[in-house]
């Protein structure tokens, strides 16, 4: 069996402050949490931290998740969050460390499947083959949902409303490769993890 490619630099969504409305850009929420990565290989699962730290310990339902999975090989990209009652993510939940067993993957990425490496597939491909891989639901891993077009500033808009803390906006027709996979990221200046970054400056 060939070695499953899993080393690779994340693709990393540019800050913006406005979103595009474009006809060709897909639109998420962006959840606030920690991005991590979740490759399977046989019956290896294993969390990957952005800098490569070993999270495997550490998240019990998102490993119980991959396992169940039908597909045996696989490499998921997404965000690591804890999700109050209303599906809103909480940050400093996650971060204290007391609610590691209610960690799930809010998955948007599929960069491996069936040990084939996808990064050269446009993204709304990569989509279509994550929503399956998907599929039945496991808990502990959700695919996090998109709107595509012309919607995204009114979106941004309604994140706001919400409480969220923003957009993230990919272009459907890239290949995931951190300097020509045009994600933007514009978040709502009232939520508090717009409040973190600006006081590390």
């Amino acid at each position: 069996m060939p070695a499953m490619p899993t080393k690779f630099e994340f693709c990393r969504p540019a800050a913006k402050k406005v979103v595009p409305a474009g006809p060709d850009w897909i639109h998420e929420v962006k959840y606030d949490g920690y991005r991590g990565r979740v490759v399977r290989n046989g019956k290896d699962v294993k969390v990957l931290s952005k800098a490569g730290l070993d999270w495997t310990w550490r998240y019990p339902m998102i490993v119980e998740a991959a396992l169940k999975m039908k597909q045996q090989r696989f490499v998921i990209d997404g965000e690591i969050c804890v999700l109050d009652v209303r599906g809103i993510s909480q940050f400093d939940w996650l971060h204290s460390g007391h609610y590691n067993d209610d960690a799930q993957l809010y998955a948007f990425d599929l960069v491996v499947l069936d040990g084939d490496d996808l990064r050269d597939l446009p993204l709304f491909e990569r989509k279509s083959r994550l929503a399956k891989l998907l599929a039945r639901r496991p808990e502990g891993i959700f695919v996090a949902p998109f709107e595509q077009g012309e919607i995204g500033p009114s979106l941004f808009d309604a994140a706001c409303r919400m409480g969220l803390e923003g957009l993230v906006s990919k272009h459907r027709e890239r290949r995931y490769r951190p300097r020509t996979c045009e994600w933007t990221k514009v978040k709502n200046r009232q939520h508090p993890a717009f409040s973190r970054v600006a006081d590390q400056f």
